[in-house]
């Protein structure tokens, strides 16, 4: 690498660590600077300026950790530390109410994206309102006796009643035959033999297959 370009890694490393002034490492910076540099011109660079004093160089086992020269910098009152503390205070206090700020903007944000336009809010309340002037349109059909039920549907109705008792002959049919099949061997009374297997009549229940 050029000493053009050695030179201006070592400027980028202390102006970064002065404006930062807090430690880092060689690779942090060669990252932090977003490898601007060539890591072993960072890494160089790093060594040079702590051996000329323009920066300083902590070494904590391996590592080695580099900081800004504090001499450089004035130095500063408790009382003015006190204000900074108290300044901090202030704005972590005023960063914490924005973001609450924020995170309820959000969420009005959101309920406001999720609810429906006006033209929709129009649209459905129009076909509510159709659907409640029928429904009372039927009401008032059903109270004053009229017919609600369609040619077709009741068509469809007494078709189905017909198939049902058709079928309700039918089985009643067979029961019966197998019934007295059984009987024509069985030693007791008919009315024993459907005490015995648990069979419960039509007749039991004052029933019978209605006419067609």
């Amino acid at each position: 690498m050029s000493k053009s370009k050695d030179a201006n890694a070592a400027k980028a490393v202390v102006e970064y660590l002065n404006r930062q002034n807090r430690p880092y490492s060689a690779i942090d910076i060669f990252n932090n600077l977003h490898k601007e540099y060539g890591k072993t011109a960072i890494v160089k660079a790093c060594e040079s300026l702590s051996q000329s004093g323009q920066i300083k160089e902590k070494v904590y086992g391996k590592q080695k950790v580099y900081v800004a020269d504090q001499g450089q910098f004035p130095d500063v009152d408790d009382g003015e530390i006190r204000d900074m503390d108290a300044r901090i205070s202030d704005l972590s206090a005023q960063c914490k109410e924005k973001d609450e700020e924020v995170r309820r903007l959000d969420a009005e944000l959101r309920g406001l994206n999720s609810s429906i336009s006006t033209e929709d809010a129009i649209l459905q309340l129009k076909q509510l309102t159709e659907e409640c002037e029928a429904c009372s349109r039927k009401l008032n059909t059903l109270k004053d006796g009229g017919k609600t039920v369609s040619p077709e549907e009741k068509d469809r109705i007494y078709e189905a009643r017909k198939k049902y008792v058709k079928e309700w002959r039918k089985r009643k049919r067979i029961s019966n035959d197998i019934l007295g099949a059984i009987l024509e061997g069985y030693p007791k009374t008919k009315k024993q033999l459907y005490e015995e297997i648990g069979i419960e009549t039509d007749e039991d229940y004052q029933l019978s297959p209605p006419d067609i």
